[in-house]
């Protein structure tokens, strides 16, 4: 057998011939999406999740249209750069109190996913509430699970197309109505209902249809992708999870070997070794994500319960025990704890700690707050002029001060300022009235005797207090500069 010769150093390589692969022999790295058609459930938790649906929309389509003091209750003006809640009035400066807001949000998602997994996301995640009424809104036009099955396998026919046209106008139509709610809460939602009516503003019009499509394509079309491969709480939520914590389980022990029986064999299955899973496959078919939770907990599970109403049911119906599918702890499965034993793992210490740091987070915004000045002040020096020699033989320095009206009433307040001797605000610019939640920019002269102090720069403060009766004093630090 003769053996092909290496060409001599320096000898041009012949090319390598290229095979070609058939298109029908590619392999894809991409597993197809199969389309979910979760089948409908009554019981415990789908009681809890559609609850929490009237809960959470209630509060979200209701909250804009409420008043508070002839306003709208709730509105985060952008324009205006200031966000009313409720009697509250808060400024851009405000914005420590967000910050801690979301501080505060956080360690409750980091608590409630230690004590029992993604409670959040199986009952409040709006991706969760959406897509439940999105599914709500196809059962209703499409039928049942195994109509909706029959109906994707079908052709397209006048049924067909009438019914797929009924969803998508009832999706599209809730779509809209949660983007103009949406916007409702950065627009006064009753100008902006006006506005929209009458086809003006271009953002908010942008704004408006951009949030109704984020809605009618992640609740209408990705739906559980969004929960597997989009929202990264699934993907870190191992960290905050542990064997105490309660979460979805599969009693292994109880249910295998699993097999189908009558009622009638019930007595019998303890005597022929048979688990009571009958391979019903009836909790993968509630399932809003197509997991199969037998298989032992997987990241896509969100946690909403809907397997244990299914097995529940059909315990009943054969004739053995609820709970084959329940809500437990790995160390509670493991040493066959009762439900009681595993309730008293709850206050271990990392959920302690959780409970500690959220509280003191919850009483100092509290106590923020309560104690919260309703006077903002901003001081910017005037850089056109540094100083300069006034009549009298003063020396004066130029100031730019916003003033920002925290409260529900007018107000008048008076500027003077402190820190050099002689220092003094010129009479006229002392005073002004600002009119409820008015925010104002002042120009203001201080003088001091020339010669009475050093060259350079010089800390002083001005002091902006409100005539009324609750007497607000605000402090504002800057400098004033004196020419060499």
């Amino acid at each position: 057998m003769s053996q092909e010769k290496s060409p001599p150093p320096g000898s041009p390589r012949k090319p390598k011939k290229i095979i070609p692969i058939a298109a029908d022999n590619t392999t894809s790295f991409y597993e197809a999406r199969k389309k979910i058609h979760p089948r409908s459930i009554s019981g415990l938790f789908a009681n809890w999740r559609w609850a929490m649906v009237w809960i959470t929309q209630l509060v979200f389509y209701g909250l804009p249209w409420l008043q508070w003091g002839g306003r709208q209750m709730v509105l985060f003006d952008l324009e205006a750069m200031r966000f009313y809640l409720f009697g509250l009035v808060l400024y851009p400066q405000d914005f420590i109190f967000l910050a801690v807001l979301l501080i505060i949000c956080a360690l409750a998602l980091f608590l409630f996913t230690t004590v029992a997994g993604r409670l959040w996301c199986g009952f409040s995640c709006p991706q969760t509430v959406y897509t439940e009424i999105f599914m709500w809104l196809e059962k209703v036009t499409e039928g049942d699970r195994s109509a909706r099955l029959r109906l994707d396998h079908s052709g397209w026919t006048l049924e067909k197309i009438l019914k797929r046209g009924a969803k998508h106008a009832s999706w599209l139509a809730v779509s809209l109505w949660t983007g103009f709610t949406f916007v409702g809460y950065f627009v006064p939602i009753r100008t902006l209902a006006v506005e929209v009516m009458a086809l003006q503003g271009a953002w908010q019009i942008f704004w408006l249809l951009f949030y109704s499509l984020a809605t009618y394509g992640n609740a209408g079309f990705l739906r559980e992708q969004i929960c597997k491969h989009m929202c990264p709480y699934a993907r870190f939520q191992s960290a905050m999870l542990d064997k105490d914590t309660l979460i979805v389980t599969y009693d292994q022990l109880r249910g295998e070997p699993r097999g189908a029986r009558s009622k009638k064999q019930a007595a019998d299955a303890a005597a022929q070794l048979q688990g009571d899973c009958i391979d019903c496959t009836l909790c993968v078919q509630v399932c809003p994500v197509g997991i199969d939770i037998r298989n032992g907990l997987q990241y896509e599970c969100i946690g909403c319960g809907l397997c244990v109403d299914a097995c529940d049911s059909v315990m009943d119906k054969v004739g053995s025990p609820r709970g084959l599918i329940r809500f437990a702890t790995q160390n509670g499965m493991q040493q066959r704890w009762s439900k009681a034993q595993m309730l008293r793992r709850v206050l271990r210490p990392r959920v302690l700690v959780y409970t500690a740091i959220m509280a003191l987070f919850c009483i100092a915004l509290a106590a923020s707050m309560t104690l919260r000045v309703p006077l903002k002040v901003n001081v910017v020096r005037d850089r056109a002029t540094l100083a300069r020699l006034a009549p009298g033989g003063q020396l004066e320095n130029l100031y730019r001060l916003q003033i920002m009206n925290a409260t529900e009433q007018p107000q008048r307040y008076r500027i003077s300022a402190s820190g050099l001797e002689g220092l003094s605000v010129v009479e006229e610019d002392s005073e002004l009235e600002l009119a409820p939640t008015e925010s104002r920019w002042v120009t203001v002269r201080t003088r001091i005797p020339y010669g009475s102090a050093t060259p350079g720069a010089h800390t002083m403060q001005f002091v902006i207090q409100a005539q009324g009766a609750d007497g607000i004093e605000v402090l504002e630090p800057t400098v004033f500069q004196v020419p060499r």
